[in-house]
């Protein structure tokens, strides 16, 4: 018995060919979904929660994540066109990277548009371990991209701390109905 896996169409090898493409690609998007989900509500939601220890103003959000995205899209030019004959085909890293950027820009939404920090955990989660794979390939395609993953990397873990200390402290419901009982 064989499964049917869709193909799941990645980004196309000219952006990675691209540096400057395969940096401003992820900042732009990130920056979109920033601005699509309400900045200001946002940082008001965000103010209303109840806070695992550690977390950081909402104001250290934007700078963090346009370093972190233009790193993920240096490290990924790199890995795919630097040596692409060290992989069999640039197809497979070229899609991890696509499904990894897609899970990222997915949770701001999850999280603060339908406030279900209980999938913006799962969605974190599968992050992390698809990221953890990457940046394992990328170190054995080229060192610097490696390092470029690793700030990701410990963001990522910070952030899966935050999520999950966010929905353990809320009951796991930041609806605004329930946050609204809080004031």
């Amino acid at each position: 018995m064989t499964a049917y896996l869709p193909r799941i169409n990645a980004i196309p090898y000219d952006v990675f060919a691209s540096p400057a493409a395969s940096v401003l690609l992820p900042i732009a998007l990130g920056t979109t979904i920033g601005f699509s989900t309400r900045p200001k509500q946002t940082q008001r939601t965000y103010l209303a929660i109840k806070q695992p220890p550690l977390r950081p103003p909402p104001q250290v959000f934007g700078p963090v994540w346009t370093a972190l995205y233009g790193l993920m899209g240096y490290a990924a030019h790199r890995a795919v066109t630097k040596y692409p004959s060290a992989l069999a085909s640039t197809d497979g890293m070229r899609t991890l990277y696509s499904v990894q950027l897609g899970l990222n820009l997915l949770w701001m939404p999850l999280f603060f548009g339908l406030r279900r920090p209980v999938l913006a955990l799962a969605d974190i989660v599968s992050l992390v371990g698809l990221n953890g794979y990457l940046t394992y390939l990328y170190f054995s395609v080229d060192e610097i991209a490696g390092w470029c993953q690793i700030p990701y990397m410990a963001w990522l873990g910070f952030a899966t701390y935050l999520t999950a200390g966010v929905g353990y402290l809320n009951n796991w419901d930041i609806s605004e109905s329930t946050l609204a009982k809080r004031v």
